[in-house]
């Protein structure tokens, strides 16, 4: 009689997969269908006088109603529509400027290098609050302004993160090569440079993302961000900053708040392991 082996193989999760990546990544997805399909999830339309004013949790309301009987609960949930798009917006503009003009400063160097260098060295020298807040008040208040505000407070990290590693890798031998071959400048920039410079970008923008949630919230809070009705973190907690007896108002954007920031948090760092083992260590 033939024996078979059989041989089991278990299933293993890829190395990119880290425990604090994963739990990251699915507040992250569960935030991101709040923002997608709000009206399935929310029980009542953000704008519309539900029910009693300053109500407690129920099973009806689940975070309470506000000062003007909206739902809170449903508030929170079409929040995420104005603060995690906003958010990815402002960290893609800031990446794509910042990176663009650091990459310039890295490998060409010279006057041009020196020019924008002194502007974000200028730009840095700022308090960021400080820096947002002026840019916002001189705009105006709304969304968009403050997101502009945000974009002019964070394309200098990338830019002097994003110089630091070209000056790096366009000394390697791989670089010397294509200059040796005959490459044009634009070429060897895109073709052997940038690839090798994304890493700590990627990583930087990952967890930039919840800071730059934390910064629209606090510019709302104070009138410079989302204007009313717009039911948007930080104006609820400013809204319940004015009833503080009643906790819920300002409760629900706060634990909001601090969940999609913790979810990107972690995912950076899963991502941070995965690229640099060391820093685990």
């Amino acid at each position: 009689m033939a024996l078979v082996q059989t041989t089991r193989t278990r299933f293993q999760l890829p190395d990119w997969a880290t425990p604090t990546f994963i739990v990251g990544g699915l507040v992250v997805l569960a935030w991101l269908a709040a923002t997608a399909f709000p009206y399935w999830l929310a029980p009542h339309d953000p704008l519309e006088l539900a029910g009693r004013r300053l109500q407690g949790p129920s099973a009806n309301y689940l975070l309470g109603t506000d000062a003007l009987g909206r739902d809170v609960f449903s508030r929170m949930i079409h929040g995420a529509r104005h603060s995690l798009p906003i958010a990815l917006i402002v960290v893609t503009s800031a990446v794509v400027i910042g990176a663009g003009a650091g990459a310039i400063a890295g490998y060409r160097g010279g006057l041009i290098g020196a020019a924008i260098m002194r502007l974000v060295d200028i730009t840095l020298s700022f308090p960021p609050m400080l820096l947002a807040m002026a840019v916002a008040a001189s705009l105006g208040p709304g969304l968009g302004n403050a997101g502009i505000a945000m974009v002019v407070v964070w394309w200098p990290v990338y830019a002097r993160l994003m110089r630091a590693q070209v000056l790096e890798v366009r000394e390697r031998e791989h670089v010397e090569a294509a200059v040796a071959a005959g490459a044009g400048h634009f070429r060897i920039l895109t073709k052997h440079i940038l690839p090798l410079c994304w890493t700590p970008i990627l990583i930087s923008a990952t967890m930039d993302i919840g800071q730059v949630i934390l910064l629209a919230a606090s510019l709302s809070f104070i009138g410079l961000g989302a204007t009313p009705p717009t039911p948007e973190w930080g104006a609820m907690i400013s809204d319940g900053a004015t009833y503080f007896y009643s906790w819920w108002i300002a409760f629900g954007p706060g634990m909001a708040i601090l969940t999609v920031v913790l979810g990107f948090n972690f995912i950076g760092d899963g991502l941070r392991d995965y690229f640099d083992p060391r820093s685990s260590k």
